[in-house]
């Protein structure tokens, strides 16, 4: 059963599966904390960070790209080849289906409610955990009645309780990265289709995964009316795009809002996503979770069964940061809430070990809980191997823990002293 507070009593945020503190209270100071990182980056040098972020957010373009790099030529040259690609990446077939490509998935999303619901609508959100804020946000925004739902039980009776829906919101592979059987999607897809709702999947990082380590079918391939997927997850090398395909007549419509929100990407990069589509391996997906494996398996002597692993992911819950950190400081009242502890904690892994997390990506980032994932084998090698990173995960939260006793400096560590 969901729950909308964390172990210490906090009461999540809006559109947020963790609780806002005094510190990072609004999303204006999550961007004063991510300069303080670029700070740190800049004064370290490019050369001396380490990213495991878990994601690729480069801009695959040779150089000869560069000369066509034109919102006008660059479409001309590119877009067909393009579209045949990410119609094979998603598991789509002209002319039934068509794609587009959006400034972030999370722009893909927004369209897709602004096209597909009205005021008053329900919506479901389903995974095997909770659905990704940002699709809560597009549900808000277009003032959906939301209910998210974890399961296929929990599904089954939101969808009875309405007469009439509009929309389900399936992530395959949700933000606590569990994936959800590929008979439950072919259950909740066609259980949706029967009360007469379209099904958008959130496909983030599951268009991969799902397909390249687990033997599920592509994105279009699951019987979905439309979905997305990020171009900066999980075998692909970016940009943070957000690329998504479906039946042609929705995708129109979705498209032309995307071009009149300001949501699209902009032509003059399509050959980057060319590029990326081209590069891609589904055999570098299996490399990514073998590497972060062998991180898992350093870390597991450290934290026992308070590291989480998941067949793609190993994590540290937020709650269990702050609670190892406060027990390492010998303090007994939580002076900021977890939230702040894994920020904290990630900032002290990028200044004491020039270790980049993933909680530097997202504003406001998707959730609280460290994510170990998708981890680049030769950037664990440049760094020293699974034994010196987990030797630094512990080192920061010790040092955590000797901060926690005065907050004040964990205000000056994630500000700079501002």
């Amino acid at each position: 059963m969901a729950t909308d507070t964390d172990r210490f009593g906090n009461r999540f945020a809006p559109n947020l599966s963790y609780a806002r503190g005094k510190i990072l209270a609004a999303t204006s100071d999550d961007f004063t904390k991510l300069q303080r990182a670029w700070a740190i980056i800049r004064e370290r040098g490019p050369e001396s960070i380490y990213i495991f972020t878990g994601l690729d957010h480069s801009l695959p373009m040779e150089p000869e790209d560069l000369r066509w790099a034109d919102d006008e030529i660059a479409p001309a040259l590119y877009w067909d080849r393009l579209k045949e690609l990410t119609l094979e990446h998603l598991g789509g077939t002209a002319p039934t289906h068509d794609i587009a490509v959006f400034n972030r998935l999370t722009g893909a999303t927004l369209a897709t409610h602004l096209t597909l619901v009205k005021p008053g609508d329900a919506v479901i959100g389903v995974s095997a955990s909770h659905s990704h804020p940002s699709v809560l946000r597009a549900a808000s925004h277009v003032g959906a009645r939301f209910t998210d739902t974890a399961g296929l039980e929990e599904f089954k009776r939101a969808l009875d309780r309405e007469s009439k829906v509009a929309l389900v919101d399936l992530t395959r592979l949700a933000v606590t990265y569990e994936l959800l059987p590929w008979e439950t999607i072919r259950t909740i897809v066609r259980l949706a289709h029967e009360k007469g709702a379209l099904v958008y999947v959130d496909d983030a990082g599951g268009a991969r995964v799902g397909p390249a380590s687990f033997d599920q079918p592509k994105t279009l391939e699951l019987g979905v009316d439309v979905g997305a997927t990020g171009l900066d997850k999980y075998g692909t090398l970016g940009p943070r795009f957000g690329l998504l395909g479906g039946r042609a007549d929705l995708v129109a419509l979705i498209r032309a809002k995307g071009f009149e929100c300001g949501l699209e990407t902009r032509p003059m990069l399509y050959q980057s996503v060319v590029r990326t589509l081209e590069k891609y391996s589904p055999k570098r997906v299996q490399e990514l979770i073998d590497t972060t494996k062998g991180v898992a398996a350093a870390l597991k002597p450290i934290f026992g069964t308070r590291l989480h692993e998941t067949p793609t992911t190993a994590q540290l819950l937020a709650d269990d940061v702050l609670a190892i950190a406060m027990e390492r400081g010998g303090v007994t009242q939580a002076p900021i809430v977890p939230f702040e502890a894994s920020a904290a904690f990630c900032m002290l892994l990028l200044q004491d070990h020039n270790m980049l997390t993933v909680h530097f990506v997202g504003m406001p980032p998707g959730g609280a809980d460290i994510l170990f994932k998708f981890i680049p084998p030769e950037t664990l090698a440049r760094f020293g191997g699974p034994a010196k990173f987990a030797a630094a995960v512990d080192a920061s939260l010790t040092r955590l823990g000797s901060l926690l006793k005065n907050p004040d400096k964990i205000r000056d560590l994630l500000f700079g002293g501002k």
